[in-house]
């Protein structure tokens, strides 16, 4: 593996880390979204990251699918909100606040760990450019 193959695939991971930030940020936001151009309260948006059976680079070979929560919404009944059904209760995104923010510091602590070994890969380079002197 070369300089740049290392560099590539940190950069590659923050690429993975930043997307997994973004969902889990816009699934926040919604935490309380009851109606969606789609119909139906807002569906959690999580990202699976897979390799493909390819030879090439890293970046080429990391497939992403952002695919949709199948749990069903969570009842809320409160019959003066304006989505309530006849019986009150109103669909509300099944997002768990909690499981979110641990997502969050994970993808966090994932992409430090990716700048950590950019920052490896150039003081390596470094010091092998002044063994060259």
């Amino acid at each position: 593996m070369t300089l740049f193959d290392s560099l590539q695939a940190s950069s590659s991971g923050m690429s993975a880390q930043r997307l997994r930030m973004n969902l889990i940020s816009k699934n926040l936001a919604n935490a309380n979204t009851t109606r969606t151009p789609e119909g139906g309260p807002y569906r959690r948006k999580e990202a699976h990251f897979a390799s493909k059976e390819e030879d090439g680079s890293f970046q080429n070979i990391l497939e992403t699918q952002i695919l949709e929560d199948n749990r069903p919404p969570v009842l809320k009944y409160d019959p003066q909100h304006p989505d309530a059904d006849r019986k009150g209760y109103v669909k509300m995104p099944n997002i768990n606040v909690v499981e979110e923010m641990v997502n969050m510091i994970s993808a966090a602590r994932n992409f430090e760990a990716n700048v950590t070994a950019v920052r490896t890969a150039k003081h390596m380079a470094a010091r092998a450019i002044d063994i060259g002197r």
